[in-house]
């Protein structure tokens, strides 16, 4: 199957301190070895009829599915989760296969590039 990814999407209740939220996320995922990336954003640009109410939304990526079930099960998120569940208004939640349209490119890729663009053009022969 391989990469899963976990999507979050929230909107927080009015009384929430979000900031402590995301802190207990940041160090959720960063103890859990099962947790390939972590990465989060706030909503600017939707128009709220869109959006819905939903503001936050945090995306967890696993490198397979067993890896997914290890992290639902492990206790330090079992323990958040009461947490993460007492703050929130409304949530919508999926989980799903990766499919990569577009890989990024590799950091040496990405140095060559940059390296590349540095150098002043070879004078003609």
């Amino acid at each position: 199957m391989g990469e899963v990814s976990h999507l979050v999407v929230v909107k927080f209740k009015e009384e929430v301190v979000v900031e402590d939220i995301i802190k207990g996320l940041e160090k959720l995922t960063s103890e859990i070895d099962a947790v390939k990336s972590f990465v989060w954003g706030q909503d600017v640009e939707s128009h709220e009829t869109l959006r819905q109410g939903f503001t936050h939304a945090f995306l967890v990526t696993f490198s397979s599915k067993e890896d997914l079930v290890a992290f639902q099960s492990h206790p330090n998120h079992e323990e958040f989760s009461s947490t993460f569940s007492s703050a929130i208004e409304k949530v919508v939640l999926l989980d799903f296969p990766a499919v990569v349209v577009k890989p990024k490119v590799k950091a040496k890729e990405e140095e060559a590039v940059a390296t590349a663009a540095e150098e002043p053009p070879a004078p003609p022969a």
